[in-house]
């Protein structure tokens, strides 16, 4: 049978989730996120964040810098990402559509770098060009790097003296918060960013993102663009419930642990065998260099992506773990891949 590492939204949600969601089937609540799940979810976030926080739950990722960044910046501004930034390589252009042009400069190591936001505003000078007026980054980034709180800290500065706003895309927060070098936490990003989001689809929730915002210029009317832009679930309290349930006695952090746990197995087994990674991630994401023989046996067992081809004879891939990756799934993988390295 083969085994997937291929994503981390393959299995549907937390035994916990399953369960608070079955028991609350038949109660009959208010919709649209006004429910009394969707406020106590609200509070557990605003506990773990700031008091002053707006929360607001969505389905989707893209939905939900979608929609932070189109409420954020008037027609002709503009958000700065890393080349490799998610709303740059993977949302369809969701961005550009909704009437705002992605400024996307290189980055170090899949994070955009202080430099690099100097660099793009330095280069739109005036009114016949896009005025950036935002900051995307992600905790983790694409290739699952980190940004360490100093990072964080000289991007927000950096945002501040140019009036730019600062947001943060958390769709694998709970990897990243559970990293063994992660020293950024959930307070540190309400600290610093104007709006993040903290990702429930890939990180023990069925669905779900809950956005968090700190700046009163994104927080008002924000409702209103929700439901412009079709994301305001009739049947708010089931992001409500996914929420709670994940926070309540974090879960949250357990489902990211789990992940990480099994990934640096992967890891390891990869550095033991003798290959090269691409980045090295010490999150849910790992992307080893292979030689596309040992590829090529390894798809007999097992699901994973192709990410780019590093030479004509290797190529980079991703394996993803989630919450719901059992250690021996990893531990087994391991033993294969020994194998295969060994001839056997």
């Amino acid at each position: 049978m083969i085994y997937s590492f291929k994503n981390d939204y393959s299995e549907g949600a937390h035994p916990n989730i399953m369960k608070a969601l079955a028991d609350t089937n038949t109660l009959q609540t208010v919709g649209y996120g006004e429910d009394e799940y969707c406020e106590k979810a609200r509070e557990l976030i605003r506990k773990k964040t700031s008091e002053k926080a707006d929360v607001h739950f969505v389905v989707g990722g893209t939905q939900a810098n979608l929609i932070v960044i189109t409420t954020a910046l008037r027609p002709y501004q503009a958000v700065i990402s890393a080349d490799s930034g998610h709303i740059n390589t993977h949302e369809t252009g969701a961005i550009e559509a909704g009437g705002h042009k992605v400024v996307a400069m290189p980055g170090e190591n899949g994070k955009l770098t202080v430099q690099n936001i100097e660099k793009a505003v330095a280069e739109h000078t005036d009114e016949h060009m896009v005025q950036p007026k935002m900051v995307y980054i992600s905790q983790p980034t694409e290739i699952g790097t980190l940004y360490s709180k100093e990072e964080l800290i000289k991007i927000h500065e950096c945002c501040k003296k140019h009036g730019l706003m600062l947001y943060i895309d958390g769709a694998r927060l709970a990897s990243a918060l559970t990293s063994d070098i992660n020293d950024v936490s959930l307070c540190d990003l309400a600290e610093y960013a104007d709006a993040f989001t903290i990702g429930g689809t890939k990180c023990g929730a069925m669905f779900g993102e809950a956005i968090v915002i700190m700046s009163d210029r994104i927080k008002e009317d924000f409702r209103y663009m929700i439901k412009q832009r079709g994301a305001m679930l009739a049947k708010g309290r089931l992001l409500g419930i996914q929420f709670y349930e994940l926070f309540k006695d974090d879960l949250y952090y357990e489902a990211g642990m789990q992940s990480n746990k099994t990934a640096m197995i992967i890891k390891s087994a990869f550095l033991n065998c003798g290959f090269k990674l691409l980045t090295d991630s010490h999150t849910n994401q790992q992307f080893p260099i292979i030689d596309n023989k040992t590829m090529k046996v390894l798809e007999k067992d097992y699901l994973f992506e192709t990410w780019c081809a590093t030479d004509d004879e290797h190529t980079a891939v991703r394996f993803v773990t989630s919450w719901a990756t059992p250690t021996n799934a990893a531990e087994n993988f391991a033993d294969r891949l020994k194998e295969i390295t060994k001839g056997e």
